[in-house]
C-alpha cells in the first residue's frame, strides 16, 4: 500500500472508532455508582456556594470553569469565587425541581434540569426559576465543575 492511501485509510479508521465511542455515550444514563458520585459532587457545589466557602468552591470547581449566568454575565473560578467571598452574589437556597446526569464521554457528563434559586445579587434578594445545563468533567479521578449555563424560566403556579 501507499503511504498516502495507508494514512488516508488509517485516519479514517481512527475517525471511525471516535464516533463510535462517543455514539455509544450519547444520552448515556451513568451506572448508580458514576450517578452517586456526580450527585455527591453537585450536591458539595451547591453546599460550598452556599456557604461560600473557598477552599471548597475551589476544590469541586475545574480550573478552567465557566459560568454564564441567566443575566448573560459571565465568570471564570476566579471572578466567580471572588463575587461568593466578597458577598457581592450570595446564594440561599437552591432547590433542584428536576436534575438528571447523561454521560456523553467517559470523564464529561451533562446535568440539566430546573430549579428555584434564593440569591442576593449587591445586597438585593432574588428569586430566580431557571432552566440549566451543566458540565462535570472527571479530572484525576474527581468529578469537578466545568460549566454551567442557564436561561429564566416563569416558575410554575402551586
Amino acid at each position: 500500500m501507499k503511504s498516502p492511501i495507508r494514512f488516508i485509510l488509517i485516519l479514517a479508521l481512527m475517525l471511525a472508532s471516535k464516533a463510535f465511542v462517543l455514539n455509544s455515550f450519547a444520552d448515556s444514563i451513568p451506572d448508580p455508582q458514576t450517578l452517586a458520585a456526580l450527585q455527591a459532587a453537585d450536591d458539595e457545589r451547591v453546599s460550598a456556594t452556599i456557604a461560600a466557602d473557598p477552599a471548597r468552591v475551589g476544590a469541586i470547581f475545574s480550573d478552567e470553569f465557566r459560568y454564564a449566568h441567566s443575566s448573560g454575565k459571565v465568570d471564570n473560578k476566579e471572578s466567580y469565587t471572588k463575587a461568593l467571598t466578597n458577598k457581592s452574589l450570595k446564594y440561599l437556597s437552591v432547590k433542584y425541581e428536576e436534575r438528571t446526569f447523561k454521560l456523553v464521554a467517559p470523564t464529561i457528563a451533562l446535568m440539566s434540569g430546573r430549579a428555584a434559586f434564593v440569591s442576593e445579587n449587591d445586597g438585593k434578594p432574588t428569586n430566580l426559576y431557571l432552566g440549566f445545563l451543566a458540565v462535570y468533567r472527571n479530572e484525576e479521578g474527581h468529578w469537578r465543575f466545568l460549566a454551567w449555563q442557564s436561561c429564566r424560566l416563569v416558575a410554575p403556579t402551586k
